[in-house]
């Protein structure tokens, strides 16, 4: 059978299963990576296990989500894993170093290569023919001890590529085009291959955001082929020994095919509050604007920067705006500052932020109340800029760096296809790894400062479980809605402290009632719509409601992350037989549910009596998955199997 690429690197990678779309499969890891928000979780998950040393090809760990030191708990935790990756095999990326998805693609992405990351954006990879995943912190964990990654084997969604981007037109506005298409929602057990002619005309870069972004479609993972381009980024970052040629094969075989004529893309918005939201700047253009951030893992590759550095040469940002550049990674900002670029950009007005996250989750550059700002990022969720009244619209660099200048939102295409700036990338980057701590072999103890904690345990799983709807919350419920980040992330290893934040911003009382239940022998359930779980992959929208009593997550829809971050903390995730039972169910009804055990190992309907009468749920587990369920989470499976 001709093969999507796809196809091709799970089959090299396959341990266990068979690849048939819709059923379990298991592959082996060659890489990971971590950030620090997720990262510290995990690392004391993997100790936990009491496995020496990691088994992986590589495995790094990226300091670039909690830079921001505001008390001690940051930078404690950043010695942790400082201390903790040297003794067990990890390489350390230092604060400053950049964004994990950047700096791993330029500087140890491998084409063919499987890589598992525990942050949402890892398919970032994909752009240079990776099988590059998002995970929760606890699978990464058992993948740098060896084990396999289990996954819904993929149905491959073929986006076939015509044609060559105008001027002004971007990659960005290609993957708000697949969103205005595919939406966030359906395309759960998918994945997206890039193919056709179209693709040469893309540099790894531009593939990257194309790939990164595509997180938000709710799909395992994107990617492209790796052919002659990408030995030519991989030549420039002095790493072409790298780089193999990965192609599908001739009219390899697709569950869907979407043609796409790149002549054809016009300049993209997202609008508040979701990436899918995605309109024709056109349509919208002169809409004031108070705020403009160029950055993240998404669009600040040099060839962003660069374009931005010749859209604001002799200008100067509008006074209503506040303008803030963040480079991606440290290769990024020496060479804007070695070339006179960055120069260019701060003469403009500009603010320079750190390389790292940063205003993408909330820490740091919220916009003021009720305001209006383009970001470059990946996701305009509600308050997630760390303004709950803000309304954020996503576009490309190009858009950003314009609308900067007058101040409203500007349609790129208005401007001459002349004017638009060129950019001659490199043959060689400047390359400089010092600030990336290998592994050694050392006895030195792990430093563990006061914010450290133990990763939480559960029970196994009850027979009997009694409790109440302790919320009811609607459609495209995230893992931000969850979990808050920005300021809150600094107590992402001390579960007790974080939880006291659980739906934060959706109703505050939250924690405090479910505790309560909790100390009184009962559990809690919550209710939710479609995709419940978006965003993120941060475990902690499962730890934190794990350890205030959450039982049962009910929703008519999960999104694949949040799913498995469940069921690996001992929560069951069920969807309602009769979706009618939502409008039916209240907040604060009770609930009970009996011969539990029984119902997830036999894989039959799990019933629970609600306010006096029956309602059937089915779970979403494979046969593995309920085992995992039954032992009170992955950690005690794991630690029970290893």
């Amino acid at each position: 059978m001709k093969e999507s690429l796809c196809y091709k690197i799970l089959r090299e990678h396959l341990t266990d299963g068979d690849l048939v779309p819709g059923s379990e499969i298991a592959i082996r890891i060659d890489q990971t990576l971590t950030q620090d928000a997720t990262g510290t979780m995990a690392y004391l998950q993997f100790e936990a296990m009491g496995i020496p040393k990691v088994k992986t090809e590589i495995s790094v760990s990226y300091v670039d989500h909690n830079t921001l030191q505001m008390g001690f708990e940051n930078a404690d935790d950043h010695l942790y894993l400082q201390t903790m990756n040297k003794k067990f095999g990890i390489h350390y990326s230092r604060a400053g170093n950049g964004i994990c998805h950047q700096v791993h693609l330029e500087r140890f992405g491998r084409p063919g290569a499987t890589l598992l990351g525990s942050d949402s954006h890892t398919p970032t990879g994909g752009g240079i023919g990776m099988i590059a995943i998002g995970a929760g912190g606890l699978d990464v964990a058992v993948a740098m001890g060896g084990g396999p990654f289990y996954l819904t084997c993929p149905k491959v969604i073929n986006v076939h590529l015509t044609g060559s981007l105008r001027p002004w037109v971007t990659a960005k506005d290609v993957i708000l085009k697949v969103l205005a298409l595919l939406t966030t929602k359906g395309n759960v057990g998918c994945v997206v291959e890039y193919t056709g002619p179209g693709i040469k005309t893309l540099s790894v870069p531009e593939r990257a955001t194309i790939t990164n972004m595509g997180a938000e479609l709710g799909v395992t993972t994107s990617l492209f082929p790796s052919d002659e381009i990408t030995r030519d980024f991989l030549k420039a970052q002095a790493r072409e020994s790298a780089w193999k040629m990965m192609l599908p094969d001739e009219d390899a075989r697709y569950d869907r095919v979407i043609n796409i004529d790149l002549s054809e893309v016009v300049p993209m918005t997202a609008q508040p509050h979701s990436p899918d939201n995605v309109i024709a700047i056109s349509a919208i253009k002169g809409m004031k604007v108070d705020q403009v951030a160029v950055g993240s893992c998404t669009n600040s590759s040099y060839k962003d920067l660069m374009t931005v550095a010749g859209i604001l040469k002799e200008k100067k940002v509008h006074p209503d705006v506040s303008f803030l550049v963040a480079p991606g990674s440290r290769q990024v900002f020496e060479m804007i500052a070695q070339n006179g670029a960055l120069a260019d950009i701060i003469a403009s007005g500009a603010r320079i932020m750190e390389s790292a996250c940063g205003f993408c989750i909330g820490a740091g550059a919220a916009p003021k109340t009720g305001s209006i700002s383009l970001r470059t990022n990946n996701r305009n969720f509600e308050g997630r800029s760390g303004t709950q009244s803000a309304s954020i619209y996503l576009v490309s660099p190009e858009t950003a760096a314009l609308s900067s200048l007058k101040g409203e939102l500007v349609d790129p295409l208005d401007y001459p296809a002349e004017a638009y700036p060129s950019v001659t990338i490199p043959e060689q980057f400047f390359i400089d790894d010092s600030m990336i701590i290998p592994p050694s072999e050392t006895d030195d103890p792990v430093f563990r400062g006061p914010n450290i904690g133990e990763p939480p345990y559960t029970d196994p799983l009850m027979d009997e479980i009694s409790g109440v709807i302790g919320l009811k919350v609607g459609d495209k419920i995230t893992t931000d809605h969850i979990m808050p980040a920005g300021q809150r992330l600094k107590y992402r290893s001390n579960i007790p402290e974080y939880s006291k934040y659980v739906f934060e911003n959706v109703d505050s009382d939250f924690p405090s009632r479910t505790l309560a239940l909790k100390e009184q022998g009962q559990f809690t359930a919550i209710m939710g719509g479609e995709s419940y779980g978006q965003g993120s992959s941060r475990e902690h929208a499962a730890i934190c409601p794990m350890f205030l009593g959450v039982r049962f997550v009910i929703a008519k829809s999960f999104e694949r992350i949040h799913t498995s971050n469940l069921i690996n903390f001992g929560i069951l995730p069920i969807i309602f037989k009769n979706t009618t039972d939502y409008d039916s169910i209240k907040q604060g009804d009770t609930f009970t549910v009996k011969n539990l055990r029984a119902a997830v190992r036999g894989g039959t309907d799990i019933i629970l009596e609600i306010a006096g009468r029956q309602c059937g749920f089915t779970l979403l587990a494979s046969p593995r998955q309920r085992e995992i369920l039954l032992e009170g989470g992955l950690l005690n499976f794991t630690k029970k199997n290893i």
